[in-house]
Formats: structure tokens, sequence, C-alpha cells
């Protein structure tokens, strides 16, 4: 059986790779390995939420479940004065991402490991950004990933997701209007879309 991203210590055998591409009009090199999410290329879902997502341009931001780091660097490129936090349960991903974020001469970022917001416990965020493990299971997951984002929400910010429309999106979207009301559908693609909702301002 193949052995699942969503997990803390990956023993698949390393097997390093280095993926090169273009992503919003600047090139961007990512060191990955065997054992995280997508480690071959970046997945359709994945870059139509960099193509499309919804940047301040201070402040801060939290790339959740961050992988081997491509929304979060690509971020901090795009807004050099935002501050860009990236999480992921993969002891492989997070140090990948943080090796990333050196390769692509990106500052202001900060890589957590650890369960959805267990690492950013107490922080704020002016948008929280993400790809969720659909396949790590709604209620396991992605539930507490959509509860727990009002708790870590500035007034005004946003969560924005990705999903595949016939994989849990009216789901996905069902539960997004559910805690943080009013969803928009930001992009669509290839059968993905980017979903977006806001913390309340009352």
């Amino acid at each position: 059986m193949t052995e699942h991203y969503f997990s803390e210590r990956p023993t698949s055998k390393l097997k390093r790779g280095l993926v090169r591409c273009n992503l919003r009009g600047q090139n961007f090199e990512f060191l990955t390995t065997s054992g995280v999410f997508s480690h071959k290329r970046i997945d359709t879902g994945t870059r139509l939420l960099i193509e499309s997502m919804i940047l301040p341009e201070r402040g801060a931001m939290l790339d959740l479940g961050c992988g081997y780091g491509p929304v979060g660097v690509v971020a901090s490129k795009l807004k050099p004065r935002l501050r860009v936090w990236m999480t992921d349960i993969n002891e492989r991903a997070a140090a990948l991402a943080e090796e990333n974020a050196r390769r692509n001469g990106v500052e202001h970022i900060k890589v957590r490991q650890g369960h959805l917001y267990d690492p950013v416990e107490g922080l704020f965020f002016d948008a929280i950004v993400s790809n969720p493990p659909i396949s790590a299971g709604m209620s396991r997951v992605v539930k507490p990933l959509v509860m727990g984002a009002g708790d870590h929400l500035v007034r005004g910010g946003s969560l924005q997701l990705v999903v595949q429309s016939n994989k849990g999106g009216r789901t996905l979207l069902a539960m997004m209007e559910s805690y943080l009301g009013v969803v928009e559908v930001v992009a669509r693609k290839s059968g993905y879309r980017v979903l977006r909702s806001e913390k309340s301002l009352e």
C-alpha cells in the first residue's frame, strides 16, 4: 500500500527531485522528495490556487498544509511585505519548505511542523490558503481546518481553498458557508475550483 503524504514521519525511501516552473509570471524551482504531496510536479489544483489566490499587501498569511512550499514561497515573492507562515504535519515537507524558501530567495517566511493550526496557536492571519488533503478525510482533517479558520483569521480575513469539483467540492462549499458565511468561486479550471470566504467584520 502506498504511504499517504498526510503522515508525520514518512518511512518511504527518499527519492529526491527538482521541480522547475513558472508561476504568476516568475520562475521558481523546488526541491522535492518521495513521501510528500505531488513531488514530481506542481499539481493542477495547487497551480490554480497559486494563480488565483488573493493576497494582502502586508500583514500575515498562513499556507496550511504547505507541502514542499510552492504556495507560500510564491506568495512571499509576490508580496515581500507580507509575513508568511507555512505549516505541515509531514516532517519531510516542512524541511523542504524551509529549504525552498531559501532556494528561491524569499524572506519573512516561518515554517513549522505540526497538525493543522497547532503550530500557530494564538496567531491571527489576513489570509489562510490551502490545498486541503481531501483524501485524508473530510471529518478527520478538512472539517477541523474549516472550523478552525475563524479562530485564526482577523476580521475581514479570508480562507481560500482549492478542491476538485467532483471529489468533495459541494461538501466543502457547504462547510465553508456553514462556518464562515458567503463563499465565492474565485477560479475554475480542469475540474477544480478555488473557494473563498471572508470572516465577518461584525
